[in-house]
């Protein structure tokens, strides 16, 4: 099984083409949020290492190693069900939804500038578990992300 990324063009295009397959509609499979939120709550967490959103670290010696070594490379869809940080979580400090389409679109285009093959990871804020990573590992990571919320609305 290959290891996706953002940093691949197909894989972005089709990440994107997901999103733009998302209604207000749509059920969650699992979890509170609406796919409103989904949206908003992705779209804060590309935000983070662009440096326009942040978020209080949650970091030890096992979510720096193991953990984070788990979720990049080993070639499987993350758990249902996993914590978020306050700042990203839609019933605590995320984002609001305003206007579904307005929040989409927002979404595309953080998405489109974190994975600009001009973005420079030794310029992302670092992850608030897994703290500085390499471009790949951000790559991977925003497409395991995207992926783990748009199974969970069915697109």
């Amino acid at each position: 099984m290959p290891l996706l990324s953002l940093a691949d063009s197909a894989t972005l295009k089709h990440t994107i083409d997901r999103i733009s397959k998302v209604t207000p509609e749509a059920r969650a499979q699992w979890g509170r949020m609406n796919a409103h939120q989904m949206l908003c709550h992705l779209s804060d967490s590309f935000s983070l290492p662009l440096g326009t959103k942040s978020a209080s670290p949650a970091t030890g010696v096992f979510q720096r190693t193991a953990m984070k070594w788990g979720a990049l490379y080993v070639p499987l869809p993350w758990p249902k069900l996993l914590p978020t940080r306050p700042e990203m979580d839609q019933f605590d400090g995320g984002t609001p939804p305003a206007h579904f389409d307005s929040d989409r679109a927002r979404l595309v285009a953080a998405i489109q500038s974190f994975a600009a093959p001009s973005s420079d990871a030794a310029n992302f804020h670092p992850h608030p578990m897994f703290l500085k990573m390499s471009r790949w590992e951000w790559m991977r990571w925003g497409y395991l992300h995207a992926d783990h919320h748009l199974r969970q609305f069915g697109a």
